[in-house]
């Protein structure tokens, strides 16, 4: 089986070849239910704060290098620290599906997390 990340929409049909799922949102998915996602982890320890996700998305002078540059300084604490090593040896073991509903995930948490993981 293969090992590491990518990442998928919450929106996106899942497949068997996703692996291990996990939702990397603060919040559940607007209109998903919790069947269809087929979520295996909720990692919510990962995530931006939710200060640092209303600036974001709701700053219209909000940009993603700053978003970058604060995100990956909440990724330092301790418990974001130890959700990291969590997905890392999860990704190492087998395919991890990083779960999201944002619209455009390389413009997003996501992609900042994803090269913490990788």
């Amino acid at each position: 089986m293969p090992t590491g990340f990518r990442c998928k929409r919450a929106y996106d049909e899942p497949e068997d070849a996703d692996g291990y799922r996990v939702l990397v949102d603060r919040l559940w998915p607007r209109g998903v239910s919790k069947d269809v996602a087929r979520i295996d982890e909720w990692a919510k320890d990962v995530t931006p704060s939710n200060e640092l996700r209303t600036w974001f998305h709701h700053d219209a002078t909000a940009d993603f290098a700053e978003f970058t540059r604060r995100y990956e300084a909440e990724l330092t604490g301790d418990a974001q620290q130890e959700g990291l090593r969590t997905l890392r040896a999860e990704g190492e073991r087998q395919r991890v599906t990083l779960v999201t509903a944002a619209k455009e995930p390389e413009h997003s948490h996501v992609a900042v997390l994803l090269k913490h993981l990788r």
